[in-house]
């Protein structure tokens, strides 16, 4: 079957994955984000028991699979009385292991903020909160912006697992129609290049505006 008639036969199929797919990265994201942010600011906290309970996450979370902490999500949980609908479980697995990576981006970041920000901040008497949000918050944002989108692309790649306990993302649809057909190459080849476009066109030109932003209102472009 030529290329073009299967995207005809299959496309709606594909369609649908890959609004799903979409979702799922964007709910994943959200996870990631606020994850990263308290893990990583958490780590830095002079609090044992909240520097503590950060650095639990992350080692737990970066130190185990990907697949593993969806299959404990999604199938283990249930037998401690919490039960998660499988799209749920897919973005909720997918954002907390990449917030666990990106809560070390954060640290790095806000430890990368020169010494004399905090001290001059500290000497016109800002709240630590105000200086955090006005003084080093700004300046750690662009430092971790592009290791960020770099972590954001192994994000949406991370959620073609969900397809393992059946959500309907691209994946599975390509799984399904290859099962169904037989036709490998187009069924994952069309994958393959959905992908892709959601990297090239979706994260990338976001991030990097979002870089511009940034380092505009930081005086730096």
């Amino acid at each position: 079957m030529a290329f073009w008639e299967f995207l005809q036969t299959y496309g709606s199929a594909f369609a649908q994955g890959t609004a799903i797919t979409a979702a799922q990265f964007l709910l994943a994201v959200l996870v990631a984000i606020v994850a990263a942010t308290l893990a990583g600011v958490g780590k830095l906290s002079q609090n044992r028991l909240i520097s503590g309970i950060s650095i639990a996450f992350i080692e737990l979370f970066r130190g185990t699979s990907l697949l593993v902490q969806l299959y404990w999500i999604f199938f283990v949980l249930p037998l401690f009385g919490l039960s998660l609908e499988k799209f749920t479980a897919g973005f909720l697995s997918v954002g907390l292991n990449c917030g666990a990576y990106g809560a070390e981006l954060v640290r790095g970041a806000i430890q990368s903020v020169p010494r004399g920000q905090w001290e001059a901040a500290t000497a016109i008497n800002m709240s630590s909160l105000t200086r955090m949000r006005r003084i080093i918050a700004p300046q750690a944002l662009a430092i971790m912006l592009p290791p960020w989108g770099n972590l954001l692309i192994e994000l949406l790649k991370g959620t073609a697992l969900v397809s393992l306990i059946s959500v309907t993302d691209v994946m599975f649809q390509a799984k399904q129609v290859n099962a169904s057909t037989y036709l490998s190459a187009q069924a994952f080849g069309t994958a393959l290049i959905i992908y892709y476009v959601l990297a090239r066109v979706l994260i990338t030109p976001l991030m990097g505006r979002m870089e511009q932003v940034v380092a505009r209102r930081l005086g730096k472009a």
